[in-house]
């Protein structure tokens, strides 16, 4: 009973957040006041999916007003109150063949553009990078495949003792409640970015919604998926699988930096580079003088004889 009532307390406050009754939570992290339709995301991937939104809704609003519109003209034109009586006949071969035909036309011409995209959000190749996630209860891993740099990433502890404090907080006290981590995942802009997710203990699901795609995270599977933000900024999402009783507390927060600020933190993520990095391989070696190389010879060389040197007996 106490999760549950964390549960609906987490949902109340990113109701909250959305300013809607639920429409705009499906849309985008951080959703605008009032919003009505989904977002258009910042990558790629997520553009063609509200390309292909909009043109199925544009099909559906056209259809919907032919449809309506006939609907209306005929009660109102072929009213009882006027006179009007009914049609006997109960079949018309025309008239079948023709709202069979056009909506099987207008399926194919959906479907056409609609798979092409289907086909480039699976087109993994030529990638820059790729970040191996990995899910858990109730936490996110990280690991920049070839860079030597992986960390975790979990709920801020702001957000943690906000939500068992039992408090209710506000969307100006806590603008991203629920919705904070500790380290966020670091990207680079304008770069193809491959994703292989996978999960340790139960299946989760990587969604940031800005990115325009969602990922499942099955223990023994690895998923692909690739992003190329063109926009920097902070995108956040969630687990989108019900994966146990803190699911709710599991969040993404993904932040989009230029190139060289993303070069910079990757450098400050690896382990300490040796103090004097080896030549080149090729590289000539430094030019020595016989006079210089005399006496480092010997200062390397007496050391060890008088190592080796036995002690002389005492009287």
């Amino acid at each position: 009973m106490t999760q549950l009532k964390a549960w609906c307390r987490h949902a109340g406050v990113l109701l909250a957040l959305a300013g809607l009754p639920g429409m705009a939570l499906a849309q985008q992290a951080d959703p605008k006041e009032w919003q009505l339709n989904m977002g258009k995301g910042v990558t790629h991937t997520a553009r063609m999916a509200y390309e292909a939104h909009m043109v199925a809704l544009w099909v559906c609003v056209v259809i919907g007003v032919i449809v309506f519109g006939a609907m209306g003209y005929a009660m109102f034109k072929f009213r009882k109150s006027k006179g009007a009586v009914a049609a006997t006949f109960s079949h018309n071969t025309t008239a079948e063949l023709i709202w069979t035909i056009v909506p099987v036309i207008i399926l194919v011409v959906m479907a056409w553009p609609a798979t092409a995209k289907l086909i480039a959000m699976y087109d993994t190749r030529d990638s820059e990078m790729t970040i191996k996630v990995t899910g858990y209860q109730w936490m996110w891993k990280y690991e920049y495949l070839g860079q030597g740099v992986e960390f975790t990433s979990r709920l801020d502890r702001g957000s943690d003792q906000m939500r068992q404090s039992g408090q209710v907080p506000t969307v100006a006290s806590n603008p991203h409640y629920l919705l904070d981590v500790d380290h966020p995942l670091v990207l680079p802009v304008d770069t193809k970015i491959r994703f292989v997710i996978t999960a340790d203990d139960v299946i989760h699901s990587w969604w940031v919604p800005a990115l325009g795609w969602k990922q499942d995270a099955i223990p023994g599977l690895i998923n692909e998926a690739w992003t190329n933000i063109e926009e920097p900024g902070v995108y956040r999402g969630q687990c989108a699988e019900l994966c146990g009783k803190d699911h709710g507390f599991m969040p993404i927060v993904v932040r989009a930096v230029s190139k060289a600020e993303f070069q910079q933190w990757l450098a400050t993520q690896k382990p300490d580079a040796p103090a004097a990095p080896a030549p080149a391989e090729g590289s000539p070696a430094p030019d020595v003088t016989p006079e210089q190389a005399a006496p480092a010879a010997s200062a390397s060389v007496a050391p060890a004889a008088t190592e080796a040197a036995p002690a002389s007996p005492q009287a």
